[in-house]
């Protein structure tokens, strides 16, 4: 973490950040201090950026600091992401939450992620911001004329402030000290550079040989029972077989290895083909859930309507049989 930031001033600005969340959390009664907690957060944010840009050795790309872009999709997502946990009106949350998805695009296509980018934004952007639109919209109550602009106490009022961001600042501290200190005591199951996974993809071997010109017609890459390609990698070598069916040995291109989009294939649909089920069930249920309460509430509104012209057709006949 030394190479990066000083930890004195990361954990002291998580701490004043801490605070100015909460303070621009919105609250019903009194003063709501929301400009000074936005001016903590920046000054928060502020003092990151400048600890990183004096170890880095400079400021907007001088030295081995970043460029200018990092420091404006940076402020442009964490101004966004405060304004999605502190605006009143959930609508307009949901439209920062995607200027804030937006910007941590452009992190991630500075640092050469462009699956991860377009990734983010097509699903975040698109599918989840759809669901929690069409949430929001089936479980707000609609409006009357007298109350037209009337909130609900939960979305003008944070109900554990203190404890919601001591618990997230807390947390993103130790993330923070974790990602620098423990991701190098993890052992690694796979070889540098995701090569065990080549193996696995035989065709993708087959296509670079023959686009080199190393595989003849005919033949084809040797594959285990596995159906994994039986390759040396210390030698940069893969088992071929002609039509005749001789096997022999050819080199592999220099530039073949996986991509980031082919690990990142491997680790959901093959290590971790639960996490999308279980993502895909919970945006279910969140939908079934708002469908559920609005049937409620358009019940109440058919109920009250049913009273309220029995109530009139009443003073009707009342006034009916007073006047004749």
């Amino acid at each position: 973490m030394d190479q990066i930031i000083n930890p004195l001033a990361l954990y002291a600005a998580c701490g004043l950040g801490a605070i100015g969340v909460a303070f621009a959390l919105p609250r019903k009664e009194g003063k709501n201090p929301q400009i000074i907690g936005a001016m903590l957060a920046s000054i928060a944010g502020a003092i990151v950026l400048i600890a990183m840009g004096l170890k880095a050795g400079g400021f907007f790309g001088i030295g081995n600091s970043p460029s200018i872009y990092f420091y404006v999709f940076g402020g442009v997502a964490l101004g966004a992401s405060l304004r999605v946990i502190t605006h009143p009106r959930p609508v307009y949350a949901a439209l920062y939450f995607v200027l804030s998805i937006l910007a941590t695009a452009g992190l991630f296509l500075i640092l050469s992620a462009e699956f991860m980018a377009f990734a983010l934004v097509i699903v975040y952007a698109g599918a989840i911001l759809i669901t929690y639109l069409f949430v929001i919209m089936l479980a707000t109550q609609a409006p009357t004329e007298e109350l037209e602009n009337a909130l609900a106490d939960y979305d003008t009022q944070a109900r554990e402030p203190i404890v919601a961001t001591a618990a997230g600042f807390v947390l993103l501290a130790v993330l923070t000290t974790l990602l620098f200190r423990g991701v190098n005591d993890m052992p690694s199951r796979k070889s540098p550079g995701g090569q065990s996974l080549l193996a696995e993809m035989p065709r993708k071997i087959e296509s670079a040989l023959t686009f080199s010109g190393q595989l003849p017609a005919g033949s084809k890459v040797v594959v285990n029972e596995n159906a994994e390609a039986v390759v040396d990698f210390a030698a940069r070598t893969v088992q071929i077989r002609d039509a005749a069916g001789v096997v022999s040995s050819a080199k592999l291109p220099p530039d073949l290895a996986v991509s980031n989009v082919e690990m990142v294939g491997f680790n959901l649909l093959r290590d971790h083909p639960g996490s999308i089920e279980i993502a895909g069930v919970i945006l279910l249920m969140a939908m079934l859930g708002a469908v559920v309460l609005s049937r409620k509430q358009v019940q109440l509104d058919e109920d009250a309507k049913e009273r309220h012209s029995r109530s009139l057709a009443a003073e009707v006949a009342q006034g009916v049989e007073t006047n004749p």
